[in-house]
């Protein structure tokens, strides 16, 4: 029995995740408290932030959903580093995805936001739901 693959189907440069991906606008240390996040999230009105590790690699995104529980107790959140919280942790998209198979993953996985890295895990943008949208009305 053969069982046959098709290839990837290569986007063209205007259909890729690269094309159409926003900057970053906010970006916290994994180590930062609990509290000290949420006040960024609170004072800049973003519903995410990206979480950057010791060496400047992504290492996730946090929401204020994700900050609510710790965030009952006062004492907790002072003390514990956001990356102690359950948040999204990749794996990411890359600047040459297609479009289509970008908005089916963020679908599957119920992405909101999705960091978008090089090959050696440094931020490049980010990817919401609007942004595809547009991709799909413009392309």
């Amino acid at each position: 029995m053969a069982i046959l693959m098709t290839p990837p189907t290569v986007a063209t440069a205007a259909g890729t995740v690269g094309a159409v991906m926003a900057a970053p606008d906010y970006q916290i240390t994994d180590d930062t408290s609990i509290d000290r996040a949420n006040d960024v999230l609170r004072g800049a009105n973003v519903p995410y932030l990206v979480l950057r590790d010791h060496d400047g690699r992504c290492s996730g995104l946090v929401t204020r959903a994700q900050l609510a529980p710790f965030l009952a107790d006062p004492r907790l959140a002072e003390r514990v580093p956001i990356r102690d919280v359950a948040h999204d942790q990749g794996p990411y998209a890359w600047p040459e995805m297609a479009v289509d198979t970008a908005a089916v993953a963020m679908q599957v996985r119920s992405l909101q936001a999705w960091p978008v890295v090089d090959d050696e895990g440094f931020l490049l943008g980010v990817l919401t739901p609007d942004r595809l949208a547009r991709a799909v009305y413009e392309g």
